[in-house]
């Protein structure tokens, strides 16, 4: 999650939380937090920028002013901080405020959520991958089982035909 992001959800302004953060560095290793690179930076505005032009055809002009809210409350030649499930749960020893706790206890409950959806989806795969194996060993069989079929139809279409063409002969001898 971004920082701007996060500072929305904790009720504070991005500034206020990214002192925060910088304030306890120490914190928040690699792995829990890094800094985008200036072209990621510039791509992601430029997404956001669409997200809210586009969302504000369909509701009011407040969400294209929350891009202009953006980008006065942030130095837009400063990079983001993304911070990762752990530094999300990190934030929590330096953010005091009721909503912070309360708000780090849902993203907390949400990256849970997703990684049980993340665990279930995998188990659905390698269903999926046994089932695979087990149709294409069927498949072989079931084409042995057609064949034999058709090899038993087509006797039996031979023995009808020639008892039909034995019916219909043309039969010599005496008639009675």
């Amino acid at each position: 999650m971004l920082d701007f992001d996060l500072a929305a959800l904790y009720e504070v302004e991005t500034r206020v939380f990214n002192q925060a953060v910088k304030r306890n560095m120490e914190s928040f290793p690699e792995d829990f937090m890094f800094r985008l690179t200036k072209k990621e930076w510039r791509e992601m505005r430029s997404q956001i920028v669409i997200a809210y032009s586009e969302s504000s055809d369909n509701q009011s002009s407040s969400s294209s002013q929350n891009v202009i809210a953006l980008q006065k409350k942030r130095n837009i030649s400063a990079t983001a901080y993304a911070f990762t499930e752990h530094g999300v749960t990190m934030l929590a020893s330096i953010l005091k405020s009721t909503t912070a706790r309360k708000m780090n206890i849902a993203i907390v409950r949400a990256f849970i959520a997703m990684r049980k959806t993340i665990v279930q989806y995998s188990e659905v795969v390698k269903v999926i991958e046994d089932l695979k194996e087990r149709i294409s060993g069927h498949d072989a069989q079931l084409n042995q089982i057609y064949e034999a079929l058709e090899n038993m139809l087509d006797k039996k279409a031979d023995e009808e035909m020639k008892l039909e063409a034995w019916k219909n002969r043309k039969q010599i001898g005496f008639k009675r």
